[in-house]
């Protein structure tokens, strides 16, 4: 059996400490302001974007590795003599699955397994963690992609956006609906279901308030939810951050509950004060 090589992208949320002490290479994505370019998680995280956004008033567009990086990337480790699992954004939220898709065919068969997290941010960083996990028990890649395609469904990720600016300006909110969200105060509770984002509640009034709504979902699992790992992932909201460690810890006293900085890559579609808590609930 050969060994295992897992690969992700920088869009997982996780911070380079944590990939290095994983052993997982990550292909970082890009974060465009016009003609400048920047690779996510390597020459800027979210506070730098955040700062860039508010000195040149430009939003910034986002795009995926090439084909071309996929391909040498998967391929430096086949020539190494590993097998390769790339587990990183989910399909229904960027192109890069396919990207990495394409790129199988001219490879050696059988030696690289995709997982589609179906999710994004430390979402499916969570199902990262996991394949690490099944990786150092001995498992092979395939059998790594069939555990860890078990949990998918079972991943439970929601946000709350404190502006709808970003989210327009990168398409994915109408002029209108930023308009109305904002004269009427609206903070997006954004949830992950079957690999797609969607609004589950338009909370009014302050951010803090719109957290505690986003809380409910994870007092409403509590009884499920899998204490090795709890992910409280933001923008630049280290008030909020800590408000809701504050909150769940006492609910289940050893739980691993891991704070992350999104990315600018994820920070350029939601923006500053976004924060969600993402976890896996058990069967």
């Amino acid at each position: 059996m050969n060994k295992v090589k897992i690969i992700t992208d920088s869009t997982c949320d996780l911070s380079l400490q944590m990939y290095q002490e994983m052993d997982v290479e990550v292909i970082p994505f890009h974060v465009n302001f016009n003609d400048e370019s920047y690779l996510d998680l390597v020459e800027m995280d979210s506070d730098q974007l955040v700062e860039k956004v508010k000195e040149t008033k430009i939003f910034p567009k986002t795009a995926a590795a090439s084909a071309g990086v996929f391909y040498e990337t998967f391929k430096k480790y086949i020539d190494q003599g590993y097998d390769v699992l790339y587990l990183g954004i989910g399909s229904g939220l960027s192109g890069a699955f396919q990207i990495a898709k394409s790129v199988i065919h001219d490879l050696p068969e059988g030696r690289v397994f995709l997982v589609d997290s179906q999710n994004l941010s430390s979402g499916s960083g969570l199902l990262l963690r996991k394949a690490v996990g099944f990786r150092d028990q001995g498992m092979s890649a395939e059998q790594i992609k069939e555990e860890v395609e078990k949990i998918v469904p079972r991943v439970r990720s929601q946000f709350i956006v404190d502006t709808l600016e970003y989210l327009h300006r990168g398409g994915r909110c109408s002029g209108t609906a930023r308009l109305i969200g904002t004269l009427l105060k609206m903070h997006p509770l954004i949830r992950v279901i079957d690999g797609k984002m969607i609004v589950a509640k338009k909370p009014r009034g302050t951010l803090r308030k719109a957290v505690d709504a986003m809380l409910e979902y994870f007092y409403k699992d509590l009884d499920k939810v899998d204490p090795d790992c709890i992910f409280i992932t933001h923008v630049v909201s280290d008030e909020n951050e800590k408000y809701i460690r504050e909150k769940i810890t006492p609910l289940i006293p050893n739980a691993n509950i891991v704070s992350t900085k999104a990315g600018s890559v994820i920070g350029s579609h939601c923006g500053p004060k976004t924060i969600g808590i993402l976890y896996i609930v058990n069967e």
